[in-house]
């Protein structure tokens, strides 16, 4: 029987969750399946993984065969990496305490990767969050300005009309003005 770590799939239209699982490879995809390993959820930002490794890194070594999906998922999480060291084990290329410390450092450069990310998604949260609070403060001011215009007409009316009753005093001036010149340009 040729068995399959493949995904399982649940969840609503838009939103899947995955189980991964130990199938044989001629049952449907949300079928029968052998064991329940672990799950996937790719809606999270990082995808959320939580799998069981022994169990994983059992069924990788008894030859089930995982899709292209699951093992993306199974390097991620290093069973395939630990896999490959057992192997150097095996035909001597390597010590268990060597392997062991390999896998040890694997993981904790994936760790601190994996922290790094989720800091750069905390801040870039944190900066669109406050460049959104900005841009509101700078409309409440734009509002606020308004309104204290709106509220003021008085005093805009008073300086209107005193503008009104100057501007006829110097139109006048600008019509005598002419006058004169003719007169002056008759008598000469």
């Amino acid at each position: 029987m040729a068995t399959k770590i493949r995904l399982q799939r649940f969840g609503k239209k838009g939103k899947p969750f995955f189980h991964v699982v130990v199938a044989d490879s001629r049952s449907p995809r949300d079928g029968k399946f052998i064991e329940r390993l672990g799950s996937y959820n790719p809606n999270t930002n990082p995808a959320t993984i939580e799998i069981n490794f022994e169990k994983t890194l059992d069924w990788v070594n008894k030859g089930a065969q995982p899709t292209d999906t699951c093992r993306a998922i199974l390097s991620y999480k290093g069973v395939l990496y630990k896999k490959h060291l057992e192997g150097g084990v095996k035909k001597g290329a390597l010590t268990a305490d060597q392997a062991d410390a390999k896998f040890a450092e694997w993981l904790a450069a994936k760790d601190n990767k994996i922290e790094g990310k989720k800091d750069g998604l905390t801040k870039s949260k944190d900066e669109v969050r406050k460049a959104a609070l900005a841009a509101e403060a700078k409309k409440n001011a734009d509002r606020a300005a308004a309104l204290a215009l709106k509220n003021a007409p008085v005093e805009e009316e008073v300086v209107a009309e005193e503008a009104t009753e100057e501007a006829p005093v110097a139109e006048t001036a600008v019509e005598e003005t002419p006058a004169t010149e003719e007169n002056k340009e008759e008598q000469a």
